[in-house]
């Protein structure tokens, strides 16, 4: 026959010092941790900062869960509840274990931002959140495990193969998102492009704002935000465009047909010191080119082609800009006429062309 658990007020009273000195316990260590972070951050050590910030934040929840665990153990129970005080004390704990972990990511994430900050590329610095999204993702399934186990009395076996059935009718449902998923990865091994650099892909062109785990997103030169799958991205061609060493730019000068060769070298020569006196912004190892290439249909051509560097593009237009002025202005002064296309009419009867008609 059941007997009836009998308890006293103390042991009530006893039960509510016990929840309250864990809680208590909790608040003071969390006050202690937070004036020692403070303190912590003027010596701007960095790594006991953020442990006793963490500490701050976790340190209370779980001392609570141990004082109402301990509480429940002091109070007489029937027999058919002893079970249950056993699964929910315990379910208690794994959260309050479960919580501590997904709060000491932090620590890792300060210690992935503070090695991705020594590298040059700014790609890794992209892989810091979602590794701590992942991390935290983890620690939340496994205690999600852990509490099925324990209120199923099933082994962990059996959950992990439901989880995996469970997983392929996931993955064969996401396939797209799975091909995301693994193109970041490519992205994020490859290093085609960085944050912040100007990219070209599939005529979009663009800076790129950020990387996820689904997709890439490219801030175009009008403003419009593009998204990308990343699953995409990973099998185009993209163009690098702030990875180039120089910006190139060829030109078709064009001089009128009734230009003499002796002016037509002179323009070559114009061409080549305007370029020359603007020597340091050229490309070391290619120098400028200029050659009397072509007779186009109404006009003498003249290519020029020379190689910018540093790539900035605005002061590439700066360059261009007051390399054409100088061109424009010395081929007036020297007499040299730019060409246009131009048709020319023979009428017949002309006395320079006299029109000759034989009986």
């Amino acid at each position: 026959m059941e007997t009836v658990a009998v308890n006293t007020g103390w042991d009530y009273m006893l039960m509510i010092l016990v929840v309250l000195a864990g809680f208590a316990g909790g608040r003071i260590l969390k006050f202690f941790c937070e004036q020692t972070a403070k303190k912590t951050r003027l010596r701007e050590d960095g790594f006991r900062s953020v442990m006793l910030e963490m500490a701050a934040r976790t340190v209370t929840f779980p001392l609570a869960v141990i004082g109402v665990c301990v509480a429940s153990s002091l109070l007489a129970l029937p027999e058919h509840l002893e079970n249950l005080r056993g699964d929910i004390s315990a379910v208690l704990l794994t959260v309050a274990v479960t919580f501590t972990v997904y709060q000491t990511v932090a620590l890792a994430d300060y210690w992935l931002r503070r090695l991705t900050a020594k590298t040059k590329t700014t790609l890794d610095d992209m892989m810091v959140p979602i590794m701590r999204k992942t991390l935290r993702t983890v620690t939340v399934i496994l205690g999600l495990v852990h509490i099925a186990q324990q209120l199923s009395d099933k082994p962990i076996t059996s959950i992990l193969a439901g989880l995996g059935v469970g997983g392929l009718a996931v993955a064969l449902a996401a396939q797209d998102t799975i091909k995301n998923f693994f193109g970041s990865l490519v992205i994020f091994a490859d290093h085609p492009f960085q944050l912040g650099e100007r990219i070209v892909v599939d005529g979009e062109d663009g800076t790129v704002e950020e990387v996820g785990m689904r997709s890439t997103r490219i801030r175009t030169l009008d403003g419009h935000l593009v998204t990308v799958p990343n699953g995409e991205l990973a099998n185009k061609m993209i163009r690098n465009i702030s990875k180039r060493p120089y910006i190139k730019r060829i030109a078709n000068i064009t001089v009128t047909y009734d230009t003499p060769p002796e002016k037509v070298e002179r323009a070559m020569a114009i061409i080549r010191e305007a370029l020359e006196s603007r020597n340091e912004k050229m490309h070391p190892d290619f120098p400028p080119r200029i050659y009397f290439n072509d007779f186009n249909a109404a006009s003498l051509n003249i290519l020029v082609i020379y190689w910018f560097a540093p790539p900035e593009y605005w002061e590439f237009l700066e360059f261009d800009q007051a390399f054409n002025m100088e061109v424009l202005r010395r081929f007036n002064e020297e007499g040299i006429e730019f060409a246009f296309p131009t048709q020319t009419l023979y009428l017949a009867g002309d006395p320079n062309r006299p029109l000759n008609l034989k009986p």
